[in-house]
């Protein structure tokens, strides 16, 4: 499980200390701090990103408005991002909304509104709307990591590390290469949102991840995954053996 990567673009000390303080005390990774637009653009395409906290104004211009405009121009390089601003000048609100920001929050910042606005930014960026503030589920999944709620923050899976997952009534145990992580999911929805090419059932109570497959004993009916991890092979589900290359 990884920290959430966070890039603040922020042209004032005090301010964006004050965002490090309260985003590393929640465990989150800061991987950059910028004041310019020119540092903002090296930053955000040389780092891993997962979000941003944008100050509208950098050296009395809106840049930071001009840098969300820079990023939505190109698909693929386009994240979550956040807001902070000091303004309440209508023309700079409007121009801003257009970008399509996640949150805009007026200065001075809590740490709640901002630790909302991060939670809010991850869903709606991936279309998963209000996980993390119900009942009945805390994991926001992306094409490649699921996103899950930790105390006030948010951790990072990558689906690459995924061993196997194992399901308990309404609560599935991910098992990491490292780690285990129970999170609030059926079986069902988190079938629907994982790559069929890359995790495969073997058993009603069990997920595994095929690259982490070290061997097939079909005599015991068990699949042996990297880490000595034993899962059970039923019956009903061999026909995945038909997955894989048998060298004979």
């Amino acid at each position: 499980m990884d920290n959430i990567n966070v890039l603040i673009i922020e042209d004032t000390a005090a301010e964006s200390d004050a965002l490090v303080k309260v985003l590393t005390d929640n465990n989150y990774n800061i991987v950059g701090i910028a004041s310019t637009y020119n540092e903002a653009l090296t930053m955000f395409y040389n780092n891993v990103v997962d979000i941003v906290v944008i100050d509208v104004f950098l050296d009395g211009k809106p840049d930071g408005i001009t840098f969300a405009e820079t990023i939505n121009i190109v698909p693929n390089s386009v994240k979550p991002f956040v807001f902070l601003t000091s303004s309440k000048d209508r023309q700079i609100f409007e121009r801003a909304k257009l970008t399509k920001p996640f949150s805009f929050l007026m200065k001075p910042f809590n740490e709640l509104e901002i630790l909302y606005a991060m939670e809010m930014a991850v869903e709606k960026f991936y279309e998963q709307l209000n996980v993390f503030h119900s009942e009945d589920q805390n994991t926001v999944v992306s094409n490649d990591s699921l996103f899950i709620k930790k105390k006030k923050a948010l951790k990072k899976v990558y689906m690459e590390d995924i061993v196997y997952i194992e399901v308990e009534d309404r609560y599935c145990n991910i098992i990491t290469d490292t780690e285990k992580f129970v999170i609030l999911i059926s079986l069902t929805k988190i079938m629907e949102l994982l790559d069929p090419m890359q995790f495969i059932r073997t058993h009603r109570n069990f997920i595994v991840n095929s690259s982490k497959i070290t061997e097939i004993v079909l005599s015991d009916n068990l699949i042996v995954l990297k880490g000595n991890h034993h899962v059970t092979l039923s019956e009903k589900y061999k026909d995945v053996i038909s997955k894989f290359t048998v060298l004979k």
